[in-house]
């Protein structure tokens, strides 16, 4: 008893805490548009639509890994912090269409403040060719001055259009407000001709 007492103490929960309660758990869902315009390449559409309920992850993607490709994707949601608030999602999907394979994968977020750090990534293993499996990448660090905008650097790394960089690197500005959020990002802008993305999501 003294021991249960001492992990008690020790972890801060209160007497009771740990008890089930009968509320349900719901469902969240997502769906969001990232429409690309890429210089001297055809422009295209990047869907994602998510669902959420407790900890469980499901999430479909198309034009993401490749173009007239999709993907499917099971994860577990793990979140903590207070001051410093994160949260990951380790992923397993399966790749099918123009690039077909499996894909191990992540996302997650870490906040504090104004500021936040959110990334995504997924490793492609290629079931045709295993030489072109891929690891792709998405990471931004933005700050939120007045709450409802935010500015920062985004990076990208993908084999949907061709380009120079292994690497993009740029700027975004997004805008929220309730459960709409709108971004613009420009990555290369050092570039003649920099790869504009509108993205626009919604949370319901």
């Amino acid at each position: 008893m003294r021991l249960v007492l001492a992990v008690v103490a020790v972890l801060g929960i209160a007497p009771g805490a740990a008890a089930q309660t009968d509320e349900p758990v719901e469902w969240s869902f997502s769906a969001a548009a990232y429409v690309y315009f890429v210089p001297d390449d055809a422009n295209y559409v990047q869907p994602t639509a998510t669902a959420d309920r407790g900890a469980l992850h499901l999430e479909g993607r198309y034009n993401y890994e490749d173009r007239e490709t999709g993907s499917l994707w099971a994860g577990y949601n793990f979140s903590g912090g207070e001051r410093v608030a994160w949260e990951f999602t380790p992923m397993f999907g399966g790749v099918f269409g123009h690039t077909a394979g499996v894909a191990p994968g992540y996302k997650g977020s870490l906040s504090w403040w104004k500021l936040e750090f959110a990334s995504e990534g997924e490793f492609v293993i290629d079931a045709g060719d295993s030489s072109e499996s891929f690891f792709y990448n998405w990471s931004e660090a933005t700050i939120a001055p007045a709450g409802w905008w935010r500015i920062g650097l985004v990076t990208q790394r993908t084999r949907v259009y061709k380009t120079e960089r292994d690497i993009q690197r740029g700027v975004v500005v997004g805008f929220g407000r309730k459960n709409v959020d709108a971004a613009v990002y420009v990555f290369n802008p050092d570039d003649s001709k920099p790869i504009v993305t509108f993205a626009v999501t919604v949370g319901f």
